[in-house]
């Protein structure tokens, strides 16, 4: 496909508001410029030019990426495609330690001079910015890995899929939404591929190749009698896959609920014929009573309050308050990990940091500072045991080395700690969600993300639904609208008195979670598997004073 075939975004709609968050919205390119790979000599070489020069200038470390980032958006609306931009930036950042201070510059002219000046300029900084320590970097120590290779595990690379395959899916999906009764829809596709080559001063020289999945919609039913008008989006998730996520499995399907729910593969034309259904219902629903109830929360909705309460709190940063300006702090203060027993949640409550989970959006081999990627516990039967950390935070907690969760959205943005996936690990006796159901006798079965609020500690929070079944006495009622539930972390998840087990389990995820000044994106999940608490306080949004 030429140039000339290609839209650029113009600002319209859930498509063009993603992409503008998104990070290195950068040149227009066509498909075949997308998929011609930059030669790993060459990027060594370029690598190379970069340590040495810093090494030349007094830098005590240096680290190099070159990041060749790949956006492919398409977004429709009805019957029409409003948008297809397939976009690239690529450049080089590079980061020194020097007079014991961090430096950073970074340069899309990949020249020889102009690579070495960049990393003149970053010790430059580097001694700028020493001026005003107080306490020099401490690096912990990390192995250089020599030559190494890591890339997302792929069936089908989404970029090779023609476009006009991919109009042809979302076209589908509207028609479908529309011949169902819905009065709106629209529909996108985000597509990622992050070519990212890291070398350092450690001796490594790491090539990855990274690609993330998201197809979504939105549909709109409207009351032509009272004018009021109800959404449904879609239940999917972004993935850390290719195209073969859409690619339906009935083995990959969970039914038998009042929705359809997946794993690592997505039915979207069934996915939007129920979601027209539900509209319907959602305006006739009743609005609910509030009151203490019993919650079964489905992942598709629990990975949100996961990311807010448990993966934003853990960020060690945030917890040494240096997110204090943009985004809060943390209640969960250094000295609650030092007790060793911080009641964070019940027993049944076990997180986990994993940043090699297949199909997971956060999955890579190594991260942004050449650390080899793994796993670890940061609540452990209720107990706040870890945090989320990095080369220079490590020896905070007596760690011997980092966690791996360094990211830059960009070459030209500096790498920071950055949340990496954490999930609430499944029950371990067998239990199905239709099993949980039965034992509740005054409870809502909540599904799908929708809006929330939480405060600047990662505190006091309420989320509310796109879906909201009443449950009486162990059976599933009618929908419910305007639920939305009131609780504080620790009381919540001290609430948690049941899991579903592995079979149940999924990933939800956030495909541009912000954070930082200037801001950065990353894309992060979350799993679990349905999920019970029991007594948490909902109430009715929809109600009015006076």
């Amino acid at each position: 496909m030429r140039r000339r075939d290609f839209l650029y975004m113009t600002g319209v709609g859930l498509g063009a508001s993603m992409v503008q968050s998104m990070p290195l919205f950068g040149k227009e390119i066509t498909i075949e410029e997308a998929l011609t790979p930059v030669d790993v000599a060459l990027k060594k070489r370029m690598a190379d030019v970069a340590l040495n020069a810093a090494r030349a200038k007094g830098a005590t470390y240096a680290d190099v990426r070159i990041g060749r980032y790949l956006n492919q958006v398409i977004a429709t609306r009805e019957k029409q495609v409003q948008n297809i931009a397939n976009s690239e930036s690529y450049g080089m950042g590079v980061r020194v330690v020097a007079f014991g201070s961090w430096g950073f510059a970074a340069t899309n002219n990949l020249d020889n001079d102009s690579i070495a000046r960049a990393a003149e300029m970053a010790v430059a900084i580097a001694k700028g910015n020493a001026k005003l320590l107080t306490e020099p970097v401490q690096l912990a120590p990390q192995q250089g890995f020599g030559e190494v290779t890591w890339k997302t595990p792929l069936e089908i690379n989404a970029f090779e899929v023609p476009i006009p395959d991919k109009v042809e899916l979302l076209l589908g999906v509207n028609n479908e939404a529309l011949k169902g009764g819905a009065k709106y829809v629209n529909s996108n596709l985000f597509m990622v591929n992050e070519q990212k080559y890291f070398a350092s001063t450690d001796g490594s020289y790491i090539d990855q190749d990274i690609q993330r999945i998201w197809p979504t919609f939105t549909v709109t039913g409207i009351d032509p009698a009272g004018g009021k008008f109800e959404t449904r989006n879609a239940l999917s998730s972004p993935m850390g896959m290719g195209f073969e996520y859409l690619t339906p499995k009935d083995s990959e399907k969970i039914k038998g609920g009042p929705v359809t729910m997946y794993k690592k593969r997505y039915d979207m034309l069934e996915d939007v014929r129920e979601a027209t259904a539900h509209v319907a219902e959602k305006l006739k629903a009743k609005p609910v009573d509030p009151g203490k109830y019993d919650l079964v929360l489905d992942p598709t909705h629990l990975f949100l309050t996961i990311h807010e309460s448990v993966g934003h709190p853990t960020e060690l940063d945030r917890v040494l308050g240096y997110e204090a300006n943009y985004a809060g702090t943390s209640f969960l203060t250094l000295d609650k990990w030092e007790s060793k027993q911080f009641n964070f949640g019940s027993k049944a409550v076990n997180v986990i940091a994993d940043k090699t989970e297949p199909g997971s959006l956060g999955a890579v081999g190594y991260d942004d500072e050449g650390v080899k990627c793994g796993n670890w516990d940061i609540i452990k039967d209720g107990i706040l045991v870890n945090y989320q950390t990095i080369r220079d935070q490590a020896h905070i907690l007596g760690l011997k080395a980092s966690q791996a969760c360094c990211y830059a959205d960009s070459w030209q943005s500096i790498q920071f700690q950055r949340m990496p996936n954490v999930s609430l690990a499944p029950g371990k006796i067998p239990l199905s969600a239709a099993e949980m159901v039965k034992n509740v006798e005054k409870g809502i079965y909540m599904f799908g993300r929708n809006s929330y609020s939480i405060d600047q500690q990662r505190y006091n929070f309420q989320f509310s639904a796109q879906l909201a079944y009443e449950i009486k006495d162990g059976q599933i009622g009618g929908m419910l609208k305007d639920a939305s539930y009131q609780s504080n972390t620790q009381e919540f998840w001290n609430s948690c008195t049941q899991l579903c087990d592995q079979n149940d389990y999924r990933l939800g995820g956030t495909f541009a979670d912000g954070k930082g000044q200037p801001g950065q994106v990353s894309a992060v999940s979350h799993g679990s598997a349905t999920t019970r608490f029991n007594g948490v306080n909902v109430i009715n949004t929809g109600r009015k004073l006076g």
